[in-house]
This record gives C-alpha cells, structure tokens and sequence, in this order.
C-alpha cells in the first residue's frame, strides 16, 4: 500500500510507489487510484463506490507525490490551480553526463504513434505542444548529475523527452536514454504544494526516494543524525544547504508572462511526466 502523508475531508496526498499506474488502464495492472478507494471504503466502512478525484498523474515508472479529491467541488478548485500553475509539482532526477548549472528548455512537443513515445518538433507542427521546464544541478558524480525540475507546463512524458533532446537522458530510462531491464528510471517528484480547496492554507509536502542510483547521492541529501529530522532506514532527505539552493533557484525562475500567454489551454487532468 502506498504512504499516505496528509487525509482530510477534501483531499489526500499519497506517495505513489515506482512502477505503479496512476489509475486503472487496460492492463488491468494494480493502480493507486483503485487501492487508495479500497482503503477508504475499508477504513471508514464505506458501502458501495468511494469518490476519489484524479486530480494529475505519474507516468508509471515514475514514483512520488500525488494529491488526491475526496469531494467534486476539491476537484474541481485543485484541477483549476493546476490549470492556472499555482500547484508546484517538483522533482528530483538523475540524467546521464553533467548538465549545465542552471537551464531552461523550451520546446514543442508532439505524439509518434508509431514509437509510443513525444518527440522535439517544430512551433508550427500539427499537434505540437509547448513544453516548458526549469532546471538546476544539485551535484554531479560519476558520469551523472543530480538534478532538480520545476515544471511550468504539464506535458506527457515532458521531462523524460526534453532531457533526452539536449543529450542528458534520464538514467535508467529505456524509452528516451539508455536504460536496461532492471535499472529504475531515476525520476521522483520529491516536493508538491497546493492551496487547500476550503482553508485555503499553502500546504506542502516532501517525500524522497531511496535506494539503487539514488545511493551515489545519499551523503549529501541525507539529514544529519543529530537533527530532529524524522528519518527513516534508508530513506533520502534534503539537507538544509540543499533545500535553500533548490529554494532560490525556485525564486529566480517564476514563469514568464509571455510564456503563459503563448501556451494552450491545459486539459482538465494533468499531464504524466
């Protein structure tokens, strides 16, 4: 089952595990939307179905937070921040070389059918869409470098397909990199922040991967044993010097009206990444 960090009667937050679906597909595979129903129907003795509200997705290989409706009227105000950018979905990764410090990638993104998979086109194509991503690398070691995303548009696929356009690949990635059977791509979203639909308080959560490539990292982002910082056995934590670099980075990259303007209009559900 998967961690369930916050639970009011408006919303959930949950930590999706790698590898599982966002929601139910023609697999028929296990996925979180269907658990955390079952849950909710067993633990508070629910008859019959249970809402649950979609409000964005994780591609399947990608693991952490997910924010959840447990009214209509939460949906409906938390797919609107998402729609308008005031949801801050943020994410830790591990790309293949050393990037540059800091980076923007602006693109088109557009479906291949055949391939399964976004590819970099061109403004005027058919179907393209705007993809917009900020960057800054935390740290490099051994041929990769550890990287934070903020994303400013929602696009399918959007970190994995623009990081393999500039030539930084996510690692174990075998759909847009290098990956081979077994590796786990390395992509996390490790910070999400959202205006409470009734309160209206910010609230924001953090949850950090752990284990495989993530380890190359672990002396840096693991929180010092004498802190009172709750820590789990073999758990990943941002040390305070990391939280504020990652803090002004976020503070130097707001988006650019111009960016806004120029973008389509989001789908009600957010895109996977």
């Amino acid at each position: 089952m998967a961690d369930i960090l916050y639970e009011d009667n408006h919303l959930l937050v949950a930590v999706k595990p790698p590898n599982m679906l966002s929601q139910a597909d023609s697999t028929g595979d296990t996925d979180l939307l269907s658990l955390l129903k079952e849950d909710i129907r067993e633990r508070y003795h629910k008859p019959g179905n249970v809402y649950l509200g979609l409000v964005h997705r994780l591609d399947r290989p990608v693991g952490g937070l997910m924010v959840f409706a447990r009214t209509s009227k939460a949906a409906a105000r938390l797919s609107a921040q998402l729609k308008e950018h005031e949801m801050g979905r943020e994410y830790l990764c591990v790309a293949e070389g050393e990037t540059e410090e800091q980076f923007t990638l602006t693109d088109y993104l557009i479906h291949d059918e055949m391939k399964n998979r976004e590819t970099v086109c061109e403004a005027d194509e058919k179907g393209a869409k705007l993809a917009i991503l900020h960057g800054r690398r935390i740290a490099a070691r051994e041929g990769t470098s550890l990287c934070a995303i903020r994303l400013e548009t929602g696009r399918k696929h959007q970190i994995r397909a623009q990081m393999s356009h500039i030539g930084h690949p996510l690692w174990g990635d075998n759909r847009y990199g290098h990956g081979m059977a077994g590796q786990q791509i390395a992509l996390w979203g490790y910070k999400l922040t959202i205006e409470h639909p009734t309160t209206h308080e910010k609230l924001t959560f953090h949850a950090m991967p752990e284990g495989g490539i993530w380890s190359l990292y672990a002396d840096m982002l693991t929180v010092p044993e004498d802190t009172d910082a709750p820590r789990e056995p073999g758990m990943l934590h941002l040390t305070p010097e990391v939280v504020q670099r990652l803090e002004n980075f976020n503070r130097r990259g707001q988006p650019r009206a111009a960016d806004r303007e120029e973008e389509e209009i989001a789908q009600k559900w957010g895109e996977d990444v």
